[in-house]
């Protein structure tokens, strides 16, 4: 009994903090930053890069928060279960449903994304085909388990940083003359070359600096496995510090080597950054690989939090109790919610391939202001939870009016606009959902107290 206990005990306390990082980035660096930083790059010019310190700032701010609640009380639920204790079960409801809405739109995004990208090499073959595929191998990694999935997280991490690095490389040599290509800098000579757009344009921009971040919120639910809680913050520093630079050194390095007008956007910005430099036929297809690599483990680890948070609010009967009912102690997840996180995916799936473009863009840019709307949560509810000193108030506000930036940003842009007002839906449909509800948990907690 005693062995049991300590086995448990090891399967549940297995991290170190480096590694938790490495799980931070192999989450964090996906289709939002390969792909999508092209979007911002046409939307604002050279001063993307400001808008990737922005959100660089916004989300270490939100992990510092998140890590301190998870130091001072680990919860498997991570920020709804903290939702809950702030604010009461409308709020732990709320924050878990938004939060499941948008992963699994977002991850019907990156599946079509990764798809899209291996027809690159099979043309002749169906999306749809490539698609199932990846989705199997998703469901796969998420039946490995926690400590199998950190660690294949921290696989892919250290390729897609090696991607990165070899652009890095290869676009300084490029730059200095070594290799074939432009070895003249395209450089900002003034304030209006470096905001080409204005500020609404950049302005508009943040968002897509701010989704190429989304992924702490896998961090903080893999966090309850540290061996260490008291290491969440510095693990997250860690990360957020890695991934910082290494967003900014190649963002620049890609503009220096082309301006950002002849960019497209629905290419990398990488690839297309290098397309002019000789003898480096090798490089798309490396990278192409790299996208996919990255778009997969994104996808595998919204998979993995998706389904975290629905058991999680099964087990607080904010869902069906089934799904939170493991038939097969072998098993790493119960059943019931796999079988839900499968059927959100196949539908999102069958959307991404139906609608077309533009109206699932403005889906997935709904599911990514919905992963801010949590972000913000977690910020307002923080200091109802943890002691904070003056220079946390200051920090916490910091972070509110950055994430305010970036949502009421999507206004300005015909791009993102209808995903604002698509997100206002999904949370009028969630609150109206709360609003019938709270009748039904003030008759429960009244039962339970008699």
């Amino acid at each position: 009994m005693g062995k049991k206990a300590s086995s448990a005990n090891e399967e549940q306390a297995n991290l170190t903090w480096w590694q938790l990082s490495l799980i931070g980035v192999g989450c964090t660096i996906g289709t939002g930053f390969f792909l999508a930083s092209g979007i911002a790059i046409k939307m604002t010019g050279p001063s993307v890069i400001i808008a990737f310190i922005m959100a660089a700032t916004a989300t270490y701010l939100v992990f510092e928060a998140l890590a301190k609640m998870i130091a001072s009380d680990p919860q498997k639920g991570s920020f709804r279960t903290y939702a809950k204790k702030a604010y009461g079960r409308w709020a732990g409801f709320s924050s878990g449903w938004v939060y499941w809405c948008s992963e699994i739109l977002i991850i019907g995004s990156q599946l079509t994304a990764i798809s899209l990208l291996t027809k690159f090499w099979f043309p002749a073959i169906k999306l749809w085909i490539f698609a199932v595929i990846y989705a199997v191998l998703g469901l796969i990694v998420l039946f490995i388990g926690a400590k199998a999935f950190g660690k294949l997280e921290s696989v892919f991490a250290v390729m897609k940083i090696a991607a990165i690095f070899m652009f890095i490389i290869i676009a300084i040599l490029a730059l200095t003359g070594v290799i074939g290509g432009n070895s003249t800098p395209d450089i900002p000579q003034s304030v209006n070359e470096f905001f080409p757009k204005g500020f609404i344009g950049f302005w508009s921009a943040l968002i897509f600096a701010f989704y190429a971040h989304g992924g702490i919120e896998v961090m903080s639910i893999m966090a309850i496995h540290l061996k260490n809680k008291e290491d969440a913050p510095k693990s997250g520093k860690v990360m957020l510090g890695l991934l910082g630079v290494i967003y900014v050194t190649a963002l620049s390095l890609a503009l220096l080597l082309k301006p950002f007008n002849k960019f497209k956007e629905s290419k990398s910005p990488f690839v297309e950054a290098l397309s002019s430099v000789h003898n480096i036929e090798f490089y798309p297809h490396v990278f192409i690989a790299a996208i996919i690599i990255a778009g997969f483990s994104t996808m595998s680890a919204s998979l993995f939090s998706v389904t975290t948070i629905l058991v999680t609010i099964s087990e607080d009967g904010d869902a069906p109790k089934f799904f939170s009912k493991q038939k097969k102690k072998k098993l790493k997840m119960p059943l019931p919610a796999i079988a839900l996180t499968t059927l959100g995916l196949v539908l999102s799936i069958i959307t991404s391939l139906l609608l077309p473009d533009k109206v699932y863009e403005y889906i997935t840019t709904a599911a990514a202001l919905m992963l801010l709307y949590n972000w913000l949560f977690i910020l307002v509810m923080y200091p109802r939870l943890v002691e904070t000193t003056t220079f946390d108030k200051v920090k916490r506000i910091i972070g509110i009016v950055l994430i305010c930036s970036a949502v009421s940003g999507t206004l300005f842009h015909q791009t993102s606009r209808p995903g604002f007002f698509i997100s206002l839906v999904f949370l009028a449909v969630i609150g109206s959902i709360v609003f019938f509800m709270r009748k039904r948990w003030k008759k429960e907690e009244a039962q339970n107290n008699a």
